[in-house]
């Protein structure tokens, strides 16, 4: 992988952890007003009439983007996601962006904790050293048998575990699909899972709130499209460590625009999580190089 990827990699990680950060503050917000499901529905239903268009123009057609030789890990990942995105929502609900962010940037040390069993990859004993850190880490934020237990905070790790099965399972898709296909059905297996279970929970929507969900929509088909992007033109190993810039996105925008609050138990666990983390990115590439 050349210098200039990495590069581009790292930027494409750094605008999908902005985008998705401020989707998150919108989602916060109508999902506080609306039925959760009703939301990602609507949201998926512009993600999907995106990638048909995008499908489209490409050559093939939709055709080629529906060509997939993986069949079922493809509408795994498509579901996968849909159903993390409405559990992450509800925790923004439950707990607020600050504290959903600080439990859910474990996240890739799940990916690290699961590549063994998903990806056949192997993980020494330092990787698993940090694995552990980080969830003394995840504890600190918990604080279990020091107050009262915040049952909501397993939402949050609950979304965290399911959004590392999906970039495993998009990792693995890259090694036989294109981006055009894993995009395509990212964007339609979401919107038929959603519709099936959203259209029960209809509610009107006011004018302004109409105004928010457009922008939320424009930022779920751009954020993920700049995910994928950012893993098709650099290794994961050397972008990963970048998505952590989302819990700093995302506890800016909760304490400056939201009003929440940075607990110093959160702030200490967090950075704790983060640390490990990356040293666990940082080892993988470095067993990557020195195999290579």
């Amino acid at each position: 992988m050349s210098a200039q990827n990495t590069r581009l990699g790292i930027w494409l990680m750094v605008a999908t952890t902005f985008v998705f950060a401020m989707q998150d503050g919108i989602s916060r917000h109508l999902a506080g007003e609306y039925n959760v499901l009703m939301v990602v529905m609507i949201r998926y239903w512009f993600f999907a009439a995106f990638v048909i268009a995008i499908a489209a123009r490409h050559s093939g057609g939709l055709r080629a983007a529906a060509a997939t030789k993986q069949p079922l890990v493809q509408l795994a990942r498509g579901a996968l996601l849909a159903i993390e995105i409405c559990v992450m929502v509800l925790a923004f609900v439950l707990l607020g962006l600050v504290e959903s962010h600080a439990v859910f940037t474990c996240y890739p040390l799940l990916v690290a904790a699961l590549s063994g069993p998903v990806l056949g990859e192997q993980v020494g004993w330092r990787r698993w050293t940090a694995i552990g850190v980080g969830f003394i880490g995840v504890l600190i934020i918990l604080q279990p048998g020091f107050r009262v237990f915040q049952v909501e905070a397993l939402v949050a790790l609950l979304a965290a575990l399911m959004f590392a099965l999906y970039g495993l399972l998009t990792r693995y898709a890259s090694r036989k699909d294109s981006t055009t296909v894993s995009f395509f059905y990212t964007g339609t297996v979401g919107a038929v899972v959603m519709t099936a279970v959203g259209i029960w929970f209809w509610e009107p929507m006011s004018a302004g709130d109409w105004v928010w969900m457009s922008i939320l929509c424009l930022t779920g088909a751009g954020g993920h499209w700049l995910l994928i992007k950012a893993y098709e033109v650099a290794e994961a190993s050397a972008v990963q460590p970048f998505a952590y810039l989302q819990l700093v996105f995302a506890t800016t925008l909760g304490i400056t625009v939201l009003g929440e609050t940075l607990e110093r138990n959160v702030a200490l666990g967090a950075g704790l999580v983060v640390a490990a983390g990356v040293f666990t990115l940082l080892r993988a590439r470095a067993k990557e190089k020195a195999s290579g």
